[in-house]
């Protein structure tokens, strides 16, 4: 906690050698120009608590654009967020998460990223105590897992003033395709279903 004007004053004041010459009396001239210092000592003081506060990036504010520049934020991911508090959090994210291969990793980034309620499917070869009716082969299948997005699904049509190279048909959230990208284990082909169950 930042010393007030009023403390750096008293200490300025204690620091004083001793003698006549010297009065301590808070209504002399000599505790007023002390107490002039001490606002800016006062002053300086709370700066530097405030410095703290900007060495975590969860309560920056002055240095939040440097913060986001050093993270790489806004990356080809996201966009920069509307709000300061957003900015704080996804710059957060970015620095403390570390990744991960666990389903419940992918289920509280998911949770994190605005997500309640999904599920994963992990699609596993054949194995002696699986279904009879279960394929010998899966093929590609083998490294696939499928992330199921519940809720409803903006669905985007192309209309007749659309550009030529948008979809006829397009749904989904590509910031979350693209962060998934990102910390799905590299051996893996990933799937997102938008709007099931599991």
């Amino acid at each position: 906690m930042a010393m007030t004007a009023e403390h750096y004053q008293a200490q300025l004041l204690e620091l004083l050698p001793s003698g006549a010459v010297w009065p301590r009396d808070l209504d002399t001239g000599l505790a007023k120009l002390l107490l002039a210092k001490a606002d800016e000592l006062a002053r300086v003081d709370g700066r530097a608590d405030q410095l703290i506060e900007e060495a975590d990036p969860r309560t920056t504010s002055e240095l939040l654009a440097d913060w986001e520049r050093v993270a790489g934020l806004p990356d080809e991911c996201m966009d920069l967020a509307p709000t300061p508090d957003e900015r704080r959090q996804r710059l957060h994210q970015k620095l403390a998460w570390q990744g991960g291969q666990s389903v419940a990793f992918f289920i509280s980034l998911l949770e994190a990223l605005g997500y309640p309620g999904c599920t994963i499917t992990e699609f596993r070869p054949f194995r002696a105590n699986s279904k009879c009716n279960a394929s010998l082969n899966q093929g590609g299948w083998r490294f696939a897992w499928r992330i199921n997005v519940p809720g409803s699904v903006t669905v985007r049509t192309m209309t007749a003033t659309s550009p030529c190279n948008v979809p006829i048909r397009r749904w989904g959230d590509s910031s979350l395709a693209c962060i998934l990208a990102r910390y799905r284990p590299a051996h893996t082909v990933l799937y997102i279903s938008y709007g099931a169950a599991a």
